[in-house]
This record gives C-alpha cells, structure tokens and sequence, in this order.
C-alpha cells in the first residue's frame, strides 16, 4: 500500500510548511476542510471548518477506506487506487494518497467543483512530496551525525518484558 515504510521526523518548521500548504490548497480548491493523515490513521494537520468534525475518527476510517480500496486494488491486478471520490448530498470527499506515505483528505461542497478540487490537489500534491522527501533525507541522517535519535531505538522486546513482570 505505503511503499516506504521509514518514520519520519518532522520539526516545528516541517510542520508550519504543511499547514501553510494545507491551508492554501484550502483557499484554491475554495474547499471546506483538508487533513494530512499518515499511513497509520494519525492526523497530521487539519485546517478548514473542523469544528464540528470528529477529526480522530476521520483520520483513522480515512486510513482505513485506503487500505479496503488497495485490497480491492489487489483482486483486480492494480497496485492500489491512488485518488478516490466520495459524492454526497451535501459534501464530497476527495482522498489522496502524496508521496506514498501520507493521505490527503479535502473535503467540498457545491462552491467548488471536483475538476477544481483535482487540480489544486495536484499541485498542492507536488510540493507535499517536495517537502516529504526533504523531510525523509533529514530523518535518515538524523542520529548518524551525533544528531537526536530516536530514544526508543535500542528497547527491546525483552526489555519491555522484563519491565512488565
């Protein structure tokens, strides 16, 4: 489904640039809401009218919609859906699958139009992997340079059994 499968590190300056792109995928698609969930149902970033939205919930069934759409994928011979579209009375959702490694969800209603939505998504889509590769090269040398690492990196199975005994 997700073809890299590293963690990354993000920063608060990594984190301000996905919510400025968030947000302007939000103001160009003319868009509700948009969220940034990882492969593993967490939400990234959330930007738009979420106030009344159960945002955990979204982020996790959104995962969960890509991962049925990619076994779907499978029985037919594809590698997965990357784009899917929901159409409601009311709202659309468009979901979107950037840089192999997260979701991105917009959510529109009859201001704008899903060629619209398409559009900006691609594009907002480009700098997100831009950005998400960067962020990738940064997590590998993390650690290697005498940088922060990640403190859970030497616990082992044993040591938490021994902790739990």
């Amino acid at each position: 489904m997700f073809g890299s499968q590293s963690s990354l590190v993000m920063y608060d300056e990594e984190y301000q640039q996905i919510v400025d792109l968030a947000e302007k995928l939000l103001r160009e698609a003319n868009s509700k809401a948009v969220f940034l969930v990882d492969r593993n149902g967490q939400l990234m970033a959330a930007t738009g009218e979420t106030e009344h939205l159960d945002t955990t919930s979204l982020a996790s069934l959104t995962a969960g919609n890509i991962a049925a759409t990619g076994g779907l994928a499978k029985l037919i011979g594809e590698k997965e859906f990357s784009i899917l579209f929901h159409e409601g009375e009311k709202d659309n959702i468009h979901i979107s699958i950037v840089a192999d490694r997260v979701i991105l969800v917009v959510i529109f209603d009859h201001r704008s139009s899903l060629g619209l939505v398409r559009l900006r998504v691609k594009k907002a889509s480009d700098a997100l992997g831009d950005l998400f590769e960067e962020l990738a090269r940064k997590s590998s040398t993390v650690g290697t340079r005498g940088g922060p690492k990640n403190p859970f990196a030497e616990i082992t199975d044993d040591d938490i059994d021994n902790l739990f005994r």
